[in-house]
């Protein structure tokens, strides 16, 4: 049998809240041509570290501060007890690393490691819900470009997003309904927002996203690629597991950035809207992150509830993420053994 591990890669973070470690990690992270993916590479280099580092820098290192752990960051802190968590329920004899796209631990430094631990075969479950290029598929491609460059004989073994695997929906389920059993009168899902552009170019067919009226909804081949209608897909899973009425949820988009139409609407605008719509206490669930990290502390669960209750909300509740919560602790557990029982 070869002697097989399991890699649980997701996005990072900065190493610190300091300044210059924040301008690091946008620099690795805004420089990749999957999150920025034109101009060409020149004029994406002056873009970011002449005009968009600069401002945002300090901006972003400000807002790390009001989320940062004693450990370090959320999103590494929380990844690290799932691998540990994880480590733990699948045994010894099977491996347990964790990399991130951007900053430490890095993709290209656990690569080396495996390659040096003698792995044979990794089972790889990149820890997005969702297929995006700017997320799962830059990591993914990350990982095969270092197995290529330090080891091509070790096989990868790659998880799909698992949108609306019914694991996935349970574990989901489980988080959120006790908040669902409190008084609410409103449940706003809010993903991560993309340049709906990028629906257009993951179109392999280039005649359906953005083009066939109701495309998200009409079934088609291009949705293993479309992260629109896969959170739409999550959504309705979750809302129809649950039995929350057609009535009482919506959908929104939040971290989008200037220049060019993103997917919409957008969720401050939602949080503006939904007290005047008489929706005045909200639960907020943020599906696109299985960890809790800067878009869902700081960008929802302090800036988002300060926005709802401006605008005349009464109660604002975020359901933690999945985090490293037994049933997503579970839900792993399962598709790590289905991989184990599989051919070798």
């Amino acid at each position: 049998m070869p002697k097989r591990a399991v890699l649980l890669a997701n996005l990072g973070s900065p190493d610190s809240t300091a300044v210059p470690d924040v301008k690091r990690y946008l620099r690795e992270f805004l420089g990749d041509e999957r999150v920025i993916d034109r101009p060409g590479q020149p004029f994406r280099s002056l873009l970011v570290n002449q005009i968009i580092i600069p401002f945002r820098s300090k901006k972003s290192a400000k807002a790390y501060k009001k989320v940062w752990l004693p450990e370090g960051s959320p999103l590494v802190v929380i990844s690290k007890s799932v691998r540990e968590k994880l480590a733990r329920t699948i045994g010894a004899g099977t491996p347990v690393y964790l990399a991130m796209r951007y900053g430490n631990p890095s993709i290209e430094s656990v690569m080396r490691q495996i390659v040096a631990d003698g792995i044979e075969e990794i089972l790889l479950f990149p820890q997005y819900p969702h297929y995006a290029m700017a997320s799962w598929e830059t990591g993914t491609v990350k990982v095969f470009e270092e197995r290529d460059r330090l080891a091509p004989r070790l096989r990868i073994v790659t998880v799909q997003p698992f949108y609306k695997d019914d694991d996935y929906i349970e574990a989901l389920y489980s988080v959120t309904r006790p908040y669902l059993e409190q008084p609410h009168d409103h449940v706003l899902f809010s993903y991560h927002g993309l340049p709906a552009r990028h629906m257009r170019k993951a179109d392999t067919s280039r005649a359906h996203c953005m083009t066939v009226a109701d495309c998200c909804e009409t079934c088609s081949p291009v949705h293993a690629t479309c992260y629109r209608a896969q959170i739409f897909a999550t959504t309705r899973a979750l809302v129809t597991r649950a039995g929350i009425p057609a009535d009482k949820y919506s959908v929104s988009f939040q971290s989008r950035l200037a220049g060019e139409p993103w997917l919409t609407p957008f969720t401050d605008h939602e949080l503006e809207r939904l007290p005047k719509a008489g929706k005045k206490r909200l639960l907020v669930l943020c599906p696109a992150f299985v960890a809790d990290c800067l878009e869902t502390l700081e960008e929802i669960e302090q800036e988002g509830s300060s926005e709802f209750m401006a605008a005349g909300g009464e109660s604002f509740q975020q359901v933690p993420c999945l985090n490293d919560h037994p049933v997503y602790i579970d839900f792993l557990a399962k598709r790590v053994y289905e991989w184990l029982d599989g051919p070798a």
